[in-house]
């Protein structure tokens, strides 16, 4: 019997660029010099993305005890072999209590780190670079998934339903929304075992092979909420002042960058403004971004809000609404920037890297819609690109 394909490359070749495309000749050769910037690899440290289509991290809540599953590897193994330059793995649990809801992926123990393992050699025999995002909820932590509770994903979940309403943790005890849970405020010693469980879970992120870590400093979760003057009420050396606000991240992203490999990137997602009256400002993340990138840091995704329910909403859904974000980061703190955000369709997302604005763009929903977003990109755009040889019938002539 003649055994099936395997799953990856065949031939192995230059991944997800221009032809000629094994097994098919392309119709016309593309001059590298003219290829669409959507379409031109991108390295950072040693690790070189295919293009600059990256799978934004998206929960799924599908989740049993932090366990990836089945659904897992369907979902990022389908989205990989259509032709993303990476896949972000949603946000994954650094601590038991870090999850949002009792259906989150979590990376603290060997039994959830033994089942990234098939998702990763799954995304990287697709060319695609494997990366996670990295987080801790915070205050918004131990509520319902939205597939429980009429799409509200704010409403706590008691110990019944397997929540944690009594270890949920802040900056400061101050809500998020009204029917979340009580925060308390952290520590030292709790500060100290947060940092630590970020250091851990990078470990096994780099035994697994993942080849980026992405923090989670963003959408009011536990980082961004000590970012934030409107969370963090401390009176200690994590509150008060910028400096002092920003001091937990860059803390955490120095003891990720000491164990990550030199070789790997380490990006950090940030909420470059919280849409809110004395909040963050793109100034404030402008500094942040500085001193991320003097402690190893190699991309900021900038992405905003999240934080209070009265957040200004005018802005949210607009297209492209946090590229003026990435483009301000990447001129005024000389870092590499990801933009996401209503990015649609591969005029738009073509126009942001051509005119400079970020390195990289970040889709979600779009992706959710059409999982081959990046295939009919480069027919789009005319980029010759790979196709997964089981799907090489359906490809558009050139």
């Amino acid at each position: 019997m003649v055994p099936p394909l395997p799953v990856g490359p065949i031939p192995a070749s230059n991944p997800g660029r221009l032809g000629p495309n094994p097994g098919a000749a392309p119709s016309k050769t593309l001059d590298p010099n003219a290829q669409p910037a959507l379409f031109t690899p991108l390295t950072l440290r040693n690790v070189t993305f295919k293009n600059r289509i990256v799978v934004s991290p998206m929960c799924q809540y599908s989740a049993v005890d932090g366990v990836p599953n089945a659904w897992h590897i369907q979902h990022l193994g389908q989205l990989a072999s259509r032709g993303a330059g990476a896949v972000i793995v949603e946000a994954t649990a650094v601590q038991r209590n870090g999850r949002i809801s009792p259906n989150d992926l979590g990376l603290w123990n060997d039994e959830q780190e033994k089942a990234f393992l098939p998702i990763v050699e799954f995304l990287k025999s697709q060319g695609a670079v494997a990366a996670i995002q990295l987080a801790h909820a915070g205050r918004k932590a131990s509520v319902y998934s939205p597939f429980i509770k009429s799409g509200e994903h704010n409403a706590l979940a008691p110990e019944e339903d397997g929540g944690w309403p009594s270890d949920i943790v802040a900056p400061s005890p101050l809500k998020g929304w009204p029917i979340s849970g009580n925060p308390r405020e952290m520590s030292g010693s709790d500060i100290a075992e947060l940092i630590q469980a970020f250091a851990d879970s990078a470990t096994r992120a780099d035994r697994i092979g993942f080849d980026v870590i992405e923090l989670h400093a963003a959408h009011g979760y536990l980082l961004h909420s000590f970012f934030s003057p409107l969370s963090n009420h401390r009176t200690d050396t994590y509150g008060g002042s910028l400096a002092n606000r920003a001091r937990l991240i860059v803390q955490v992203s120095s003891a990720v960058r000491k164990v990550w490999p030199s070789s790997k990137p380490l990006f950090v997602r940030v909420s470059a403004t919280d849409f809110a009256a004395g909040g963050i400002t793109i100034e404030d993340t402008v500094y942040l971004a500085q001193k991320l990138g003097e402690v190893g840091v190699d991309l900021i995704d900038c992405s905003s809000g999240g934080l209070v329910p009265n957040q200004d909403v005018s802005q949210l859904g607009q297209p492209g609404y946090n590229v003026p974000f990435a483009a301000r980061v990447r001129a005024d703190a000389a870092i590499a920037t990801g933009a996401v955000g209503q990015i649609t369709d591969a005029a738009q997302a073509e126009k942001i890297l051509a005119e400079g604005k970020a390195d990289l763009v970040l889709l979600a929903r779009a992706l959710l819609r059409n999982p081959s977003w990046p295939l009919d990109a480069a027919a789009a755009l005319g980029a010759e690109v790979e196709w997964p040889w089981q799907y090489r019938r359906g490809r558009p002539r050139m």
